[in-house]
């Protein structure tokens, strides 16, 4: 990692890729910005235990990915206490399933705000600051459902192929100013969004996936964390994590 990266900010951080991301920027010195949206005690508690393990600062702050004021009052408590962030991990993210059909237009729009606006929000606060010192990496992390699309994701797969759409986009706006802008496109990992599948489920699941398993989320921090290590010239890819799913 370049050392003169200090600060980086990961959203959905409380549980899951998000807390396994913090957890090894931590273990390389990288202090933290860490917000999530309802579950600020366990959130709290990463926070303390990194510090404690890692000798690193770590601001943890309960706010909305998918509202404005809410991401722009955590920036600000962010920018105040760090002075810069250096690196965004857009992690924050849910999913609903079910036929199209069945969904109504609220569930829609929280699943497009929460995945996919949250973005266009933290880089909107985020990369002005980046670009006056010509230095920031932003990782979005995104779904192979958004290469391909997912039969009873819908609003998912629409949003993860936004977030690629979007990545590739802000690469070729951001690169001129030394900030890389690129996405890790997940397949399925263990995280408590895949554990509403039964064991039958997901058996079936892994034997449609060359390497026989789900992913840890320690294996997609550790691949975001080498994403986000490479030097600037690797901008606007979407780089795909699946065992040979797709």
């Amino acid at each position: 990692m370049d050392n003169t990266f200090h600060t980086a900010f990961v959203s959905g951080a409380s549980r899951g890729i998000g807390k396994a991301i913090a957890e090894r920027l931590a273990s390389s010195g990288i202090n933290l910005f860490l917000t999530c949206h309802t579950k600020k005690e366990e959130l709290d508690e990463l926070s303390d235990n990194l510090h404690g393990k890692f000798g690193i600062t770590a601001l943890s702050v309960s706010a909305d990915a998918s509202s404005y004021p809410a991401m722009e009052d955590a920036v600000k408590k962010a920018l105040d206490f760090f002075g810069s962030i250096d690196i965004a991990v857009n992690n924050a993210g849910i999913s609903k399933n079910g036929l199209l059909t069945d969904m109504n237009e609220s569930e829609w729009d929280q699943v497009i705000d929460t995945d996919l606006k949250s973005i266009y929000i933290t880089t909107r606060l985020l990369a002005p600051g980046m670009v006056r010192r010509r230095k920031g990496r932003i990782l979005n992390i995104s779904s192979m459902w958004g290469e391909v699309g997912s039969s009873c994701e819908a609003a998912y797969s629409a949003a993860k192929g936004g977030v690629n759409a979007l990545t590739r986009s802000l690469a070729k706006e951001l690169a001129p100013e030394n900030v890389a802008v690129n996405a890790l496109s997940c397949g399925v990992i263990d995280t408590d969004m895949n554990r509403i599948y039964s064991e039958e489920e997901r058996a079936a699941l892994c034997s449609d996936i060359p390497a026989g398993r789900f992913a840890g989320p320690e294996e997609v921090a550790e691949a975001a964390y080498h994403i986000i290590s490479m030097p600037s010239y690797l901008t606007g890819q979407v780089i795909r994590m699946d065992g040979g799913f797709i």
